[in-house]
């Protein structure tokens, strides 16, 4: 099948080599001339697991190439075209839908009548009915398939999802033809057994936003009981283990910590809660608020707890920040919390280097203020204060008594509770969690 793919950016590169190595002839879109540069020569802008190989991979089929050009024959030729482009937080906290409006513009210019036009962006529920009116004009059929891609795992993801969403549009002619494609695109995720759920545009669109806000009010769930066990001296990893041998509860998401970033969470809530208040139901999701503030306040316990461990030797003082990306096998440093406090304590005088695996380029291209240091050893090296803040397996596994041998001052706060405290204190450190 041919198929193009307009964004390339994180989900659109990652579903256009996936599509190729389903089989498909696959053309990637987008307007960043250097992005298309480094996808073309296999160079992935971006770090994740198995992107890089599979990237290669489908290169070297031949069914996938890349470009800026919009009139290209790959789009005009294409049966199904993915749309896969950003909707960022506006100033208001609605999503930004600039660049789903040029893709749709890309695709009237360049579509051929009678193809099918598949939207993946996460937009605000109302967005597809809008978007297939303007769509049929040039005879092309709009269907509403949702991503549930999670950094880290965004391959996997892709060729083994949970469940395939599709928003089909009421009229049924174009229904069946949008049906028809996408089962051809995805026949064998299809023959494997994944769950299909066909359902309407309005569905399919809440489907992605309605999960991305339960995944939040989970984990500020258990960090609102990390408050409490504060204020108690309850444990929090303890009580979040009991709580998930129930069946119903489970215990993924229940990590009690700094809290969630990067570029989906916390616009997705926020954006959630302005399509909302304009639909006139704003109190049916003003729990989001509170969500969203818990999040928040566990950035402010980590700036506190770190005021508290240097008080007036705070000016001057040392201070590393263990991971810079917003979660482990990542480099998206999009609201990341470990960048936010870092630049908090920055602000407060403290020397502070930030160490990351992965994310450092991004952190020196768009915080130039904050020094890095790529060498773990070299980072702990003659440290005040350590912050264990983006849990990536080797900072997990840091040996504490090889560490205190660095360090000027063996103190630690573990913003992702990923330490054992008993190992710690025993290696001769003042050990900090969250919530324990």
């Amino acid at each position: 099948m041919r198929i193009s793919v307009v964004g390339c950016g994180y989900l659109g590169a990652v579903h256009a080599a996936c599509m190729a190595e389903l089989g498909h002839e696959v053309t990637g879109i987008d307007v960043d001339e250097a992005k298309i540069e480094a996808l073309s020569a296999g160079r992935a802008p971006f770090y994740e697991p198995g992107f890089d190989e599979l990237l290669t991979r489908a290169l070297g089929t031949g069914r996938l190439r890349f470009t800026t050009d919009p009139g290209c024959a790959g789009l005009a030729e294409a049966e199904l075209h993915f749309i896969a482009v950003g909707t960022p937080q506006s100033e208001t906290g609605a999503a930004d839908l600039s660049y789903v409006d040029a893709a749709v513009q890309t695709l009237l210019a360049g579509a051929s009548p009678g193809s099918v036009v598949a939207g993946k962006s996460t937009v605000p529920v109302g967005t597809a009915a809008h978007l297939a009116e303007r769509l049929a004009e040039r005879d092309l059929a709009l269907v509403w398939n949702p991503e549930f891609l999670r950094e880290g795992f965004a391959v996997e993801d892709t060729l083994h999802p949970d469940r395939i969403v599709y928003g089909l549009p009421a009229d049924p002619g174009p229904a069946q033809l949008a049906r028809a494609r996408l089962d051809e695109a995805y026949a064998r995720l299809l023959s494997d057994g994944i769950p299909q759920i066909v359902t309407d545009y309005a569905t399919a669109e809440l489907v992605k936003v309605a999960a991305n806000s339960f995944l939040a009010t989970k984990i500020s769930f258990i960090n609102a009981m990390a408050e409490l066990c504060e204020a108690t001296g309850g444990d929090v990893t303890a009580l979040a283990s009991a709580l998930g041998h129930d069946d119903r509860i489970g215990r993924r998401f229940l990590g009690a910590g700094v809290g969630f970033g990067g570029g989906c969470l916390p616009k997705d809530i926020r954006a959630f809660l302005a399509r909302a208040k304009e639909l006139g139901v704003h109190d049916a999701v003003a729990f989001l608020r509170e969500v969203d503030a818990i999040n928040q306040r566990r950035r402010d316990r980590v700036v506190d707890l770190a005021l508290r461990s240097l008080g007036d030797r705070m000016p001057g003082a040392r201070v590393v920040v263990l991971g810079a990306a917003f979660k482990p096998n990542s480099d998206d440093i999009r609201d990341s919390p470990a960048l936010d406090i870092a630049h908090r304590l920055h602000q407060l005088g403290a020397q502070v280097s930030v160490t990351d695996p992965k994310a450092l380029g991004a952190v020196a291209r768009r915080h130039p203020d904050l020094a890095t240091e790529p060498d773990l050893h070299r980072a702990l090296r003659d440290a005040d204060l350590v912050l264990l803040l983006t849990e990536w397996a080797e900072y997990a596994g840091i040996d504490p008594s090889a560490a205190a041998g660095l360090v000027r001052r063996p103190a630690i706060i573990d913003g992702r509770n990923a330490l054992d405290p008993a190992r710690w204190r025993a290696a001769g450190w003042t050990y900090q969690g969250l919530g324990r």
